[in-house]
């Protein structure tokens, strides 16, 4: 039950994958005509913005292993 709470195996992906799930859903959203160009490209922009918002705060701080926010 810990492992479930705690997000077991997809613990550090979850954002990756619903970024991911957003991108496809707008792109079929647009094929199917439910929206159009405008709106699916502001959806897929945020939603890679969210990606790599995430996937730079993760890099932080790991530079010679010192934590670069960190104000000597």
């Amino acid at each position: 039950m810990k492992k479930i709470i705690n997000g077991g195996f997809l613990a550090g992906h979850r954002t990756y994958i619903i970024s991911g799930i957003g991108i496809l859903s707008a792109l079929g959203a647009y094929m199917v005509g439910d929206v159009d160009i405008f709106t699916m490209l502001q959806s897929i922009f945020t939603l890679g913005g969210i990606y790599f918002l995430r996937k730079s705060s993760e890099t932080k701080g790991k530079s010679n292993g010192k934590n670069s926010r960190k104000i000597s």
